[in-house]
Formats: structure tokens, sequence, C-alpha cells
């Protein structure tokens, strides 16, 4: 694939919200839409949610996670979306300037009339949820575990204790049973579920897995390798209640404790994140406070299904395509005016060919130097002289002025740009 150097939509990210704005955007009418992704496949996160339960209310039908994406993939493909793989985005600038890296293509620099961010989320980890004891392996996030299993094929474990009643750590605790593991217990230390009922229901009810709300892990006991953890009960204020440790033997600790939307490039694209959702601000068109730049999906903010962050992708892609199409427009209307040979300027700089029709157009101008012989002053596109205007000599001095007619108007229209030139007589 050979890069161009604008594009009119640039989507970082292909997960469900990237894939549905690409493809959103490509069918609204934007000439050129390129998706960058930082991992080998389209697809993002449902890659290894091999689950089902995902398409119930875009398709009415009941898929398994990369299913659904394989959908979204081959109509992107289908229609000619481009793709960078493998590249991971360094910067954005306010301007719509895209700096990123590859193994293939190096450093790349690339404009974009609009941007749609759908960076989807990361998960929060053991630092940022301080839990004390010593720091052996064994202590992962959920969504790690859920790549190892569902696509490397490893096991992090036989006997595993989830902190968290999210979606993924639910999820997670079906899987690893499935795949012969004990799930002791999993634990939450608020007093409600924070994951979706369905997934406590088909997941840890029917599969007899202990949940224990206003629970959590007091410390990580083991040197090398995770051996047990110690569980604590907490009050509605947090504070751990006397008395309720329990050590609980395990070699593996998962954590389900929360997603923070991946806006390092949002900020520094000069985006406004929301303190409280921890994703852009953005208005009923998913476009933030930079003009040009969208976002949607999980990036914004976490979404409880699937299809409800392609319902947002779709949104996002349209009117992204809408915005880069004005844009185009803008430019195409323009006709740039180049000062020539021995032409110092030209005012105006430009023409906008929707002024092209009834009155007469004034170029004004200066030499860079005196010519004191009789000269032609050529008003030419690429390969046409349009008009030209004779003068006795000129001096910088002395503005002149070159006027195109309505009878040029014509060709001065189908002109990309044109050129004033001074020749001498």
């Amino acid at each position: 694939m050979t890069l161009k150097n604008v594009y009119d939509v640039v989507v970082i990210g292909s997960g469900p919200g990237g894939l549905a704005a690409a493809v959103a955007a490509k069918k609204e009418g934007a000439q050129d839409v390129l998706i960058i992704e930082r991992d080998v496949e389209l697809g993002g996160i449902l890659l290894q949610c091999i689950h089902n339960g995902f398409g119930l209310e875009t398709f009415k039908e009941d898929l398994p996670g990369p299913t659904y994406a394989e959908r979204f993939i081959k109509e992107a493909q289908a229609i000619g979306v481009e793709v960078l793989l493998d590249t991971m985005v360094l910067d954005i600038t306010p301007q719509r300037k895209i700096y990123a890296a590859s193994k293939r293509n190096g450093f790349i620099e690339i404009e974009s009339r609009s941007i749609v961010l759908a960076m989807g989320c990361r998960e929060r980890t053991r630092p940022q949820i301080r839990i004390p004891g010593s720091r052996p392996a064994g202590v992962y996030s959920a969504g790690t575990a859920q790549r190892w299993v569902n696509v490397e094929g490893y096991m992090p474990g036989n006997r595993v204790v989830i902190l968290g009643s999210g979606d993924i750590g639910m999820i997670m605790a079906r899987r690893l049973t499935f795949e012969g593991a004990k799930v002791e217990r999993v634990l939450e230390v608020m007093d409600y579920l924070t994951g979706l009922t369905r997934n406590y229901v088909q997941c840890l009810l029917d599969f007899d897995i202990p949940l224990q709300l206003r629970h959590t892990v007091k410390r990580v006991i083991g040197n090398t390798h995770v051996e047990a953890i110690e569980a604590v009960q907490v009050d509605a204020k947090w504070n751990v209640v006397p008395g309720s440790e329990e050590v609980i033997p395990c070699d593996t600790l998962l954590l389900s404790v929360g997603l923070i939307p991946e806006n390092e490039l949002s900020r520094k694209a000069g985006v406004i994140l929301d303190p409280i959702t921890g994703g852009p601000v953005v208005d009923d068109n998913f476009q933030t406070n930079v003009h040009g730049i969208f976002a949607a999906g999980n990036v914004v903010h976490v979404y409880d299904l699937v299809d409800w962050v392609t319902e947002a992708g779709y949104e996002a892609g349209k009117c992204a395509a809408a915005h880069a199409i004005e844009v185009r427009r803008k430019e195409h209307h323009l006709i740039p005016l180049i000062a020539g040979d021995n032409v110092r300027y030209i005012v105006p700089h430009m023409l906008d060919k929707r002024n092209l029709e009834g009155n007469e157009i004034r170029l004004q101008m200066r030499v860079s130097k005196p010519v004191e012989q009789p000269v032609w002053l050529e008003v030419h596109d690429k390969n046409n002289l349009i008009t030209r205007r004779a003068e006795r000599y000129v001096r910088p001095g002395e503005m002149v002025t070159v006027v195109l007619k309505p009878d040029h108007f014509a060709e001065v229209s189908k002109a990309d740009s044109l050129t004033i030139d001074m020749v001498l007589r």
C-alpha cells in the first residue's frame, strides 16, 4: 500500500468503534479512509473475546467477538478502507497531523481532514489500586489472562482468585473453569455488582463460583510466585473489619478492577477530557473541542455492550466524513495564485471558484526588480496562457494590475493553480 500525504478520515484503532467509524465514513462519501492499528491484525479487543453475546442489537444474532469483528473487517476491505497494521501512533497535533512509526514503513507523517479517536480502554493495574504485599509472579489483569488463554493458548494458573466483579473478570472465571482451573473466589470491594447481571448469572451462578461483596485483597502472599492472598471484609467506608481476615491459597490473582479510556494521544492533540469519565468531552456529533477531531467508543466512556460502541462509531464516522468533505470542498474551491518570474507577490493570494461569475477580478502585484523595457505580465495555468498585460517598464515601487475578465473564468475554473510571470516583449 502506498501511503498518501493527506487523507479525508484517519481512524486510530480498529476495535468495534474504529471499524464502524471507518465503514461509516467511507459509505458517507469520504474518499480516502485509513485505519491505523498497533496490533498485527484488525479487530481490537474483539479478537480475544471468544464468548458469545455480541451482535444482538446490530445483527439480531448472538455472535462471538471474532465473528462480530470479521463482518466489519470484510465490509471495510470491500469498500476500500486502507489499513496500516503494526503501526504505533506517536503524536497527533491540533492541526490534525499524525506522526506514527512501524517496522515496515519507518517514521510516518500524515495529514487528515478528520480524525476519529477509537483507542478504547486499558485495564487498571495493581499499583493503581495499591494492593499491599510482595510482588511475585502470578498477578495479572483479567484482560491479559483472557488474551493468554483465548489467543496465545497459555493458562495463567490452576487455582485462581479474582478481585473485582467487572465483566471481563466474571467471563474469565467461567473461561478458566472450562479449561480445568479452580476459581476459588470472586471478591468485590463494593456492596453491589459492577458488571452486567447476565454475566453474573451465566458465569458465576451457573458454575457455582462464589462472589463476596464488600471484600478485597489485603495482602499478596508469596516470594517468587503467588502462594495465597489474604482476603478481608470492609465496611461502608472501606475500612477493614477486624477479625475478618481469611487466607485463600491460590497461584494466580486476576484483577478486574475497572477500565481507563486510553487518551494520551487525545491530550497531545489538545482535546479536553472529562475528569469523571476520563474520556474526551464531545458534542452530539462526537466531535471534541478540537475542530475536526472526533472520538467514539470506549475511548469516550466505558460502554456496557459492543453493539452500543458500534452505534457510536457509526455516528462519529458519518460526522467525520461530512466534516472532511466540507473541508475538501473548500480546499478545491480555492485556486492558489503563484508569483512567478520577477513577481514578488500577488493579491489576492487565491481565487474562490464560487466567485468566478459576473464581475471582473483585479490581480495586484509588485515585481522583484526593475526592468526598463517593454514586458508582458502573463497569467497561465500548467498548460495554457489565459491572459496577459503589456507594460512599457516595471519597477518594485509601482504596483501593477492584471484583470481577469468574465470570458477568462471558464478556463480559470479548470485550473489547479495560476502562475503570473514577467517576460520580455
